[in-house]
């Protein structure tokens, strides 16, 4: 493939390149660059929003190039305070290695394991004296450190930054030194991150890593970030019908944002694709191809037909009606229960209508159908939920 090509593959998706012709001429170098993408193993489970950094890591692969999968353990007892409000509790040093180990399970699903460099930054950092821990801390400045965003605006507020926050940066920038990384891939909010690893390289004597930053997948509310945290996510390891219903519960909109960051689809199939559905053609009949080729993906074939064939029998092959209303409903963080739900969104005239409905089997959410009338749906997700054959609702949990 020619540089250019490849240059044009590496694009696809990219929020940004800092610095484009500097990636352009190692590139042109021909020598099989390193390219390092960092995950803190906070929680046990990859969703498909973590796949969005590990598909560019894959294509960079199939580039040639060798892919750095950095295990964040040592950072990971830190704690990323990107984003936050409040500071954030570190995790034990067990619950850091039980997580990493379910990592290195989950990521061979998309990186091929022969090309695959698997890395723990604690190999360097648990190395490190405190006298080199200070050393390190000398090369930035507190004013840099205010510069970011989420720092910036807690001080501004009066909220508590510690001190430990401040190390996070310093050490992500670090580990793309000990590496020696000629690129480092992250999301859109790790940019100031990344940037200090260029610095930090620069102080090192080393040539600066070029920053690809990808852009933050919405979860299934489409709305906010995915997240665990949220109950907005689908795991790469959950089951193929599970998968299969999330991702066809998502709205006609956010599908053609999944279909940018995760099908691996040619660029003009899915133009193709958003004309035949302003012609006319059903969406959910191509929401159908984005969810058969995801679970294909982290299943197989055979599991992705089985799904697709159990989706259409649960909605009564094709029941779902093409002007489904959508809902969207503000939710405390202890979550609203089912019945709450069913009665908010409109679908049942009473709570007690909503729990006869539960005891007669009659209630499905994503297709399957509801018998505790106890459930709980925690805020953040997007479900669609059927109460008897003719009322339904896309719901979104805000």
């Amino acid at each position: 493939m020619s540089e250019s090509a490849a240059l044009q593959q590496i694009k696809r998706g990219t929020e940004e390149i800092l610095v484009e012709p500097e990636l352009v001429e190692r590139l042109e170098s021909g020598r099989p660059l390193r390219v390092k993408a960092g995950f803190d193993p906070t929680a046990p489970d990859l969703h498909l929003g973590h796949t969005v950094l590990l598909n560019k890591l894959r294509q960079f692969q199939d580039l040639g190039h060798e892919a750095i999968f950095l295990i964040g353990d040592f950072t990971g007892m830190i704690g990323d305070p990107t984003g936050k409000n409040v500071t954030r509790k570190p995790l034990t040093r067990d619950e850091v290695i039980e997580n990493a180990k379910t990592y290195e399970q989950q990521i061979f699903k998309i990186l091929d394991p022969e090309k695959t460099l698997v890395m723990f930054n604690s190999s360097w950092m648990n190395e490190m004296s405190a006298a080199d821990l200070i050393q390190l801390a000398a090369k930035h400045t507190v004013a840099r450190m205010l510069e970011r965003d989420d720092f910036s605006k807690r001080y501004r507020s009066g909220q508590p930054i510690a001190i430990h926050e401040f190390l996070y940066p310093l050490v992500q920038g670090y580990d793309s030194v000990a590496l020696k990384a000629d690129v480092e891939l992250g999301g859109t909010d790790q940019k100031f991150n990344l940037l200090v690893g260029r610095q930090l390289q620069e102080a090192w004597g080393q040539k600066p890593q070029v920053v690809l930053t990808m852009p933050i997948l919405e979860g299934l509310d489409g709305v906010q970030k995915m997240s665990k945290s949220l109950g907005n996510y689908i795991g790469i390891d959950e089951p193929p019908d599970e998968m299969f219903g999330k991702l066809m519960s998502i709205s006609d909109e956010l599908m053609w944002r999944y279909f940018e960051l995760l099908s691996f689809r040619p660029l003009d199939e899915i133009e193709t694709l958003r004309r035949e559905v302003a012609g006319g053609r059903n969406p959910r009949d191509v929401k159908f191809e984005l969810a058969r080729e995801i679970v294909a993906r982290f299943h197989s074939e055979a599991d992705a037909e089985r799904a697709r064939r159990n989706f259409v029998a649960r909605f009564q092959k094709g029941a779902l009606p093409d002007d489904m209303p959508e809902v969207g409903l503000a939710v405390p963080a202890e979550g609203i229960p089912v019945a709450n739900l069913l009665k908010e969104a409109g679908l049942t005239s009473s709570t007690s209508e909503a729990l006869r409905m539960i005891q007669q089997g009659a209630v499905r959410i994503d297709g399957q159908r509801i018998e505790d009338r106890k459930l709980v749906l925690p805020p953040g997700g997007s479900h669609v939920c059927q109460v008897g054959k003719r009322r339904f609702a896309r719901v979104r949990l805000g």
